[in-house]
């Protein structure tokens, strides 16, 4: 009876850890293994498996060295993003296209825009794509003659992206003539941004490799801010989007170096 007593005390005290990791995360987005063994003095053996627990019940996912919030795209926010500006970002995804020559080596980020790449990429020859976009994989996998590597992982329903404590060092793996990247917005101070850590990590992970880094964006981004810090525009070779940036984000533009590409967009 006592060992049953234990047993029952052991799993409230794994409850309540795991509920409180659950609500840090909503809050601060990351923990490491070494803060939740410090919090809750438990052995960091203990604390991992914590996360491994709750990533299977899809609530985490795990990094080196800890965990990320889990919490998905709402679907019907992320429907309204396909349908917003949806013809700009195919004029951008064209441009882009545009931009990478036959048999070059590029890499994906995911999200709606970076979709439009994909489509627009449909007619070349010879890719070779690197991207954790299940949607944009699907799409290049349609050409016989691309290789398209996508990293293993937990796939987010809502928009096919693929995310592993392993991702970044997946990608690290590549070199790429090319890094096309999206992002959440891009601020009064220049800085890009996401608002998922696991995302960011994995696309650093890519820029780290590149000829050149472009970033596809439409305008509605600007002055926008991020909740994960990506980087700057410096970090950008080319910005391409449909309407060039205004007031202070225009001066940041120029003052970055980045090259500006103004998609053009098809009239009805």
């Amino acid at each position: 009876m006592q060992i049953r007593d234990e047993e029952r005390d052991d799993e409230g005290k794994k409850a309540r850890r795991h509920a409180f990791l659950i609500q840090y995360l909503e809050q601060n987005r990351y923990i490491s293994v070494e803060e939740i063994a410090s919090r809750f003095s438990v052995t960091t053996q203990t604390a991992r498996r914590d996360i491994v627990a709750l990533e299977l019940e899809g609530k985490v996912r795990r990094l080196h060295g800890g965990a990320v919030a889990s919490t998905p795209i709402d679907p019907t926010v992320y429907r309204q993003r396909r349908i917003a500006n949806a013809q700009a970002k195919d004029a951008i995804g064209s441009a882009v296209a545009r931009m990478v020559p036959d048999h070059a080596s590029v890499f994906i980020d995911t999200g709606t825009t970076c979709e439009a790449v994909a489509r627009a990429l449909i007619d070349h020859k010879g890719l070779r794509v690197v991207t954790y976009s299940l949607r944009a994989a699907t799409t290049l996998s349609e050409r016989t003659d691309f290789t398209v590597a996508v990293p293993g992982g937990f796939v987010r329903q809502v928009d096919g992206g693929v995310f592993s404590q392993n991702s970044a060092e997946f990608i690290q793996a590549f070199k790429f003539d090319f890094v096309v990247i999206s992002v959440s917005g891009i601020d009064e101070d220049g800085d890009i941004g996401d608002d998922d850590y696991a995302e960011v990590a994995a696309v650093r992970a890519a820029m780290q490799q590149a000829g050149s880094v472009i970033l596809a964006i439409d305008s509605s981004k600007f002055g926008r801010r991020g909740l994960v810090r990506l980087g700057s525009l410096r970090d950008v070779d080319i910005l391409v989007t449909d309407t060039a940036p205004t007031g202070s984000l225009a001066a940041v533009t120029a003052k970055s170096g980045v090259a500006l590409e103004l998609a053009r967009l098809e009239l009805a």
